[in-house]
């Protein structure tokens, strides 16, 4: 798992890297058009559209540098009292329910993109074409499939490696 992680680490953490880039814009570019509201009484155009698609692209990009983290949530109330080796079966059973998730998604955000292109489909106020929301979020969910195909198959790195990868 060892040369795994160092792998999918340094990518794991440009992706993290471009998604809070992206949520840091998105947040910028809303303080800005908060201000143009109430100073000249004209918000940017399309921020609502332009935030969305931002903060959903920010989020897929993150995702895999959570997976790699093991930072999502877990619900361990019930396998506290379990024996280690059970914990770790559990854990490699969800990370494999993950990998199906994730590449669920994947796959339906990839076949959205291409119909909603086809149909010319764009948004309401500044006509930005909709599939370029749906194909972003695509390699994030890819990746984060990836990253928990590793960690179901080969076992989970300790945080200390993950760190060093």
């Amino acid at each position: 798992m060892l040369s795994s992680s160092m792998l999918l680490a340094p990518l794991c953490r440009a992706f993290g890297m471009v998604g809070a880039a992206v949520a840091l814009a998105t947040g910028f570019l809303t303080l800005l058009s908060v201000v143009m509201r109430a100073v000249w009484s004209q918000p940017i155009p399309g921020d609502v559209e332009m935030t969305q698609m931002g903060i959903a692209f920010a989020i897929s990009m993150c995702l895999p540098y959570c997976q790699l983290q093991r930072a999502n949530i877990i619900v361990d109330f019930f396998t506290q009292s379990t024996s280690v080796g059970t914990r770790r079966v559990l854990d490699a059973m969800g990370n494999l329910f993950l990998v199906l998730l994730y590449g669920l998604l994947a796959w339906r955000t990839s076949v959205g993109a291409f119909s909603v292109r086809e149909a010319g489909e764009t948004t309401m106020i500044i006509s930005l074409p909709m599939w370029w929301a749906y194909a972003c979020l695509a390699p994030g969910l890819a990746l984060a499939g990836w990253v928990a195909l590793v960690q179901g198959l080969f076992g989970q790195a300790t945080a200390k490696q993950e760190v060093q990868a």
